[in-house]
């Protein structure tokens, strides 16, 4: 009954605008006396944390914090895809019919996944994904999980739904209801998607290839598709964009190109720069 209340509270309020101003207030120099609070209520470890916490100017500066030097190795072996983030796994497996698991019991489109397109989604139909949270004691960058060129990019304006435990079991098709901004990326293992999923409370998603990008912007509600003829060349392990504010990666994979790690499953805990999965050079 308590979680039925929540989601229709959840469900009546308006998402958007409260992660909007929660997204401004964040970035004011008032929100910097959360920071203790925050480290508290979330339990964030500070010994990688690259700066002293009373030297970030704003709640949201301390949020997207980098972290030391030497904090998250990245693979070398470059047959091996590295986690794009740190994170939680909440699924992974095959796309089978063009449809892909979102909890127990619950499935949802691939095609709705990337708003629709037919072309882009018939390309991984038969392939792979993994499916990762990011809790708000993460740290929030993402990065590169294998070297590629950046060639397209599609921005699709949704709702933001939470995306913790509680969301994921409770609302169908989640991850195709929220924001996407998705980066397509051509690698040696094929053409990787990175969805990047919005959630409540996340002022925006940023990319480091295109800073005129950004998600949750006022009356946006139309797909942007971008090409970059000019392909961008990002190392594994490079920064490719961040969350301001939590929330979820899928990470997309053609059919017959990876094989997962061993001991890689639902609940697993995951650093950015391990391995998740290899293929074949």
């Amino acid at each position: 009954m308590k979680d039925q209340m929540l989601l229709a509270l959840l469900k009546a309020l308006p998402r958007k605008t409260v992660s909007r101003w929660m997204g401004r207030f964040a970035r004011t120099s008032a929100s910097r006396r959360l920071i203790p609070y925050y480290i508290r209520r979330f339990d964030v470890d500070l010994s990688e944390v690259e700066k002293p916490t009373a030297q970030y100017p704003t709640l949201l500066d301390f949020f997207v914090r980098g972290l030391k030097e030497g904090a998250r190795p990245v693979d070398p072996d470059p047959s091996i895809i590295t986690s794009p983030v740190d994170g939680t796994v909440s699924q992974k497996g095959k796309i089978d019919n063009g449809t892909l698991l979102q909890a127990k019991g619950i499935t949802y489109r691939l095609e709705d996944l990337l708003g629709r397109d037919q072309e882009k989604a018939a390309r991984y139909n038969g392939g792979h994904f993994i499916t990762l949270y990011l809790s708000p004691r993460d740290y929030h960058r993402i990065h590169t999980p294998i070297q590629g060129k950046v060639i397209g990019l599609t921005y699709i304006p949704g709702t933001l739904f939470p995306v913790n435990a509680l969301g994921v079991q409770r609302i169908k098709g989640i991850f195709a209801r929220n924001e996407r901004l998705i980066t397509y990326l051509e690698t040696d293992a094929g053409r990787v998607a990175v969805v990047k999923v919005g959630a409540t409370n996340v002022g925006s998603i940023r990319v480091t290839y295109d800073p005129g990008i950004g998600t949750n912007r006022p009356r946006k509600k139309q797909v942007v598709k971008r090409d970059y003829p000019n392909e961008k060349t990002l190392g594994k392990g490079e920064e490719m964009g961040r969350f301001e504010f939590g929330s979820t990666v899928i990470l997309l994979f053609e059919s017959n190109r990876i094989e997962w790690v061993d001991h890689l499953n639902a609940g697993t805990t995951v650093r950015m720069g391990e391995p998740i999965a290899h293929y074949s050079t």
